[in-house]
């Protein structure tokens, strides 16, 4: 290696760092989410942007409209597309500058991003029924976009697709998320417009990577990570001085670097510039820089989210980092605050038998259920779906259609869909006893039982499993329960003066039936003030 190639290399790197590309623009070029066959969303303006010769004026066409550009400084261009109703006869996108670019069989309908961990990756071709599903998933209603797994250092103005938008079949859908296929294919039905998937997810990652910069701010309990991500940035006073000594370092270095290599010994090694590890995909913002930065400002309905078990340790304190990624997506995206829908994760592990245990996975989906607090979100609950031996559940069918009513109730506003099982809503203590109301009774709570993907069956003078009660010394003791009207009354008799109740509070809690008799079950809670 010459010392003149180690120069080149060194100001690639440092421009890179502070610009993201150090190309100049030949032409009109575009994103690579736009392509043939894509889906642009209805009813809200649909931003078209690209890079093309500083100056050079841009003209994009499509269903009639027509909008006009010129490239600033830097080469970037956007223009709106007025709101546009539905359509399902595909027709041509054609931008026009120095060179031509047509995107063909364009339709409009509903975008909605996928994203999350190895649940939401999890691949049609490996769920219960799907390769029956993907014999008949030839249909040009359903069309898919998957982002390559890449981690980046900066935010990248592009992503790396998996494969490029296409409509669903045999050859296409197969190594497609399961839940994300399932969300769309009853929005689908439902609904009768095309469903355009964007999927960028990666398997046993997580969360802080998938979160923004602008995320972490103004969430007082994720200071550290903020400073940290601030530290990375050469348009923050930390990352300025940051960049700073990196910068002195390298100049140091390079002369060192020299006399090495004109003696012919080994080269040290060229000190790092300030950001998230290249080769960590733990790292706070690495997996948004490479894989949702690039999406934006792709126009979207909202977002779908299955992630949490590699974030389990963190217990109630997870609803921080749900805060901080739905805040920063909506943030970024600029297109306000767009839905966002979560699995609650699956019951995996053991069945706690003493009463008095903290398990991770309980804990865990506490912080989720708490973070509905958040404006417009929504959760599915699968703690009935779940296997205690397999953190990977096949039921991926239940997941998408859990996810679906909450879309199609709160979002789409179908009036007549319960879309959701009993959520903890308050308590209140009567002597010896708790009762506990709830959210989403629908047509009223009952005992159930679920097996694979039938329908839940309602148990006739069944009993409640999975109570527990504590008492003035924060002492748990398993409790019975019983239906009352659209409460639960909860008591023990080793217990005269109640605190708290938890319910279905294990890794698996094997027992736990509470469901409404829309058939939908009720989310794990605990009524203490846990942080």
């Amino acid at each position: 290696m010459n010392i003149k190639y180690l120069r080149i290399m060194l100001l690639v790197v440092v421009l890179t760092a502070l610009y993201g590309s150090t190309s100049v623009h030949a032409g009109t070029s575009m994103p690579k989410i736009f392509g043939d066959n894509m889906v642009l969303q209805r009813d809200i303006p649909v931003p078209v942007w690209g890079t093309a010769i500083k100056g050079e004026e841009i003209k994009v066409s499509f269903n009639g409209q027509v909008k006009v550009a010129v490239a600033g400084q830097d080469g970037k261009w956007m223009v709106k597309l007025d709101a546009m109703e539905a359509n399902t006869k595909g027709e041509e996108l054609v931008v026009n500058a120095s060179n031509t670019i047509t995107f063909k069989n364009v339709v409009v309908g509903e975008v909605w991003l996928c994203s999350g961990q190895s649940n939401m990756t999890f691949p049609l071709s490996d769920s219960l029924t799907g390769n029956e599903v993907i014999k008949n998933s030839d249909e040009d209603n359903i069309r898919i976009f998957n982002v390559k797994t890449l981690l980046s250092t900066v935010a990248a103005d592009d992503v790396t697709p998996a494969n490029t938008w296409a409509k669903a079949s045999p050859n296409t859908i197969r190594s497609f998320s399961a839940v994300g296929y399932f969300f769309a294919k009853r929005l689908q039905k439902e609904l009768n417009v095309t469903v355009g998937l964007i999927g960028s997810n990666w398997g046993g990652t997580r969360i802080e990577p998938w979160t923004p910069p602008a995320g972490f701010r103004n969430i007082p309990e994720l200071k550290a990570i903020s400073d940290k991500v601030d530290g990375w940035l050469p348009s923050t006073p930390q990352g300025k001085l940051n960049y700073s000594k990196a910068f002195d370092n390298i100049e140091k270095w390079l002369p060192e670097a020299r006399s090495a290599f004109a003696v012919g010994n080994r080269i040290p090694e060229m000190p790092s510039l300030p950001g998230p590890l290249a080769n960590n995909s733990s790292e706070p913002t690495a997996i948004y820089n490479g894989m949702i930065h690039g999406l934006i400002p792709y126009a979207i309905r909202g977002a779908i989210w299955y992630q949490g078990e590699a974030n389990v340790n963190d217990g109630v304190s997870y609803l921080y980092k749900m805060q901080a990624l739905i805040h920063g997506w909506r943030s970024v995206w600029s297109q306000g605050d767009f839905p966002f829908y979560f699995v609650q994760i699956a019951n995996y592990g053991p069945c706690q038998e003493n009463p008095n245990a903290y398990p991770g996975w309980a804990n865990l989906r506490e912080g989720q259920r708490r973070a509905l607090e958040i404006e417009n979100t929504g959760m599915a609950v699968v703690i009935d779906i779940g296997n205690p031996k397999d953190i990977h559940p096949k039921n991926k069918i239940d997941v998408g259609e859990r996810l679906a009513l909450w879309a199609l109730a709160k979002t789409y506003r179908k009036s007549d869909i319960v879309f959701s099982g009993p959520i903890y809503k308050t308590h209140k203590i009567e002597g010896n006893k708790v009762i506990i109301s709830f959210d989403n009774v629908g047509k009223g709570l009952m005992v159930g039982l679920k097996k694979d993907i039938d329908p839940t069956l309602e148990v006739k003078d069944g009993k409640l499993g999975r109570f527990s009660i504590s008492d003035k010394n924060k002492k748990w003791f398993w409790a019975d329960a019983s239906i009352v009207g659209d409460t639960v009354v909860v008591s023990s008799d080793k217990v005269t003066e109640p605190m708290n109740v938890r319910y279905a509070y294990q890794d698996s809690p094997d027992g736990a039936n509470l469901y409404n008799k829309n058939g939908l079950p009720a989310s794990p809670f605990t009524t203490e003030i846990l942080k």
